[in-house]
């Protein structure tokens, strides 16, 4: 099972670069994405083969960068079907893809999984990252299985589990006041000086397609058909971006057809850039001032990727809701009770956005409908506080 990376193309001005190096952003300040060989990953890439290889990412190793994986067994996540849920939403075909379940509890494992591979791959000695806690977590423990040094620059208010877990795996923590904008300036303006090779949120090409593989296994675990509806919680926006792409590829050779699911931004009321880009019809997300939510995931101001997301928005008919900390930590407790998911705050936004779209008939009772719940919520035992407060022990 062999890469068939062919090199990297800017999402902005596709503008070209060798893949054989290490890469952030294209000149133009825009992300760079991977490029394949899709008529020969399909010679091996099918439905066959893929039966017989390990459940985890990498078994699509011909649309994942090329290096000897840097793995600690992260993809093929549950896709559990949620029938109390379903009743309570008044549908009848809804799933969550349950994410909290991989390595370092969440998807950042996936992301960080091929980050990683690249980097070491291609030299890389230190790698860098600011973080709202989930993705500092995943690359302190994937640079630690690689060997290499691990820099993380974290909001002093982080969830102390995800602080204690980059502290624990070996990674140089600097806890920063203000949000992950603050922790991304404090990264770019020492990374040169220091020697850091920078793994922020699209500033490097191969977090996204660790993040793709969501939209192959959705593929997979739907007897090879896509879901009709899917809801992402949007921080920076890498997986949807990634499952996009993913979808892209699929289409390219000869999965799928042009038809897409509908996607869902789901953000906190606090800190909702791209719902309010997707509301005014402005092709790029201004910069949220004040950004606050418990869900700390989706405090990021401003995504480098909101042209992508929104173009995607657009592209399949889909749409963008903001859920305030309230909900979120209502519809926690609710999905928990209901189907035994302890879920990340990010992943209960979804449950409510949900609910918000089946009231107004958005959704249709009997669509296939997939609910990213993102990461674990043991990692979150300061929201799950507040979520748990209300009820009194006898």
């Amino acid at each position: 099972m062999l890469s068939t990376i062919t090199h990297l193309e800017c999402s902005r001005c596709a503008k070209t670069y060798p893949h054989d190096r290490l890469q952030n952003l294209c000149t133009c300040g825009m992300p760079l994405l991977a490029r394949y060989n899709l008529a020969a990953a399909k010679k091996t890439l099918t439905p066959e083969n893929l039966s017989r290889r390990a459940p985890d990412m990498w078994r699509y190793s011909e649309v994942l960068p090329g290096g000897a994986p840097v793995t600690l067994g992260e993809g093929m996540t549950p896709l559990v079907r949620c029938e109390r849920l379903s009743a309570a939403l008044g549908l009848t075909r809804l799933y969550i893809k349950d994410e909290g379940l991989n390595p370092t509890g969440s998807f950042k494992a996936r992301g960080l999984s091929a980050a990683v591979t690249c980097a070491k791959a291609l030299g890389a000695k230190t790698l860098a990252i600011p973080t709202a806690g989930n993705a500092g977590g995943a690359l302190a423990a994937y640079a630690a299985r690689a060997g290499l040094k691990a820099v993380v620059a974290m909001p002093r208010d982080t969830p102390r589990c995800n602080v204690m877990e980059c502290q624990a795996t070996g990674a140089e923590v600097h806890m920063i006041d203000g949000l992950i904008s603050d922790c991304a300036r404090y990264v770019a303006e020492r990374k040169d000086s220091e020697g850091w090779f920078d793994v922020s949120t699209l500033k490097e090409p191969y977090r996204v397609e660790g993040k793709k593989t969501m939209g192959y296994e959705l593929w997979e675990q739907f007897g090879g058909r896509l879901p009709d509806v899917i809801f992402y919680p949007t921080g920076g926006g890498v997986g949807m971006i990634g499952m996009a792409k993913a979808f892209d590829e699929m289409e390219a050779m000869g999965w799928i057809g042009a038809a897409r699911p509908r996607m869902v931004v789901v953000q906190a009321a606090g800190c909702a850039p791209v719902v309010e880009a997707f509301a005014s019809g402005a092709a790029h997300a201004e910069f949220c001032q004040n950004a606050s939510t418990i869900a700390s995931g989706l405090r990021v101001p401003k995504p480098l990727g909101d042209f992508l997301l929104l173009n995607t928005l657009r592209a399949t008919g889909g749409t963008a809701i903001a859920i305030s900390d309230a909900e979120i930590l209502a519809t926690g407790r609710e999905l928990a009770a209901a189907e035994g998911i302890f879920a990340a705050p990010e992943g209960a936004a979804t449950v409510a956005a949900a609910r918000h779209l089946a009231a107004r008939k958005w959704l249709a009772a009997d669509e296939k409908i997939v609910l990213f719940n993102t990461g674990t919520g043991y990692k979150y035992s300061e929201a799950w506080e507040k979520a748990l407060a209300p009820l009194t022990v006898s």
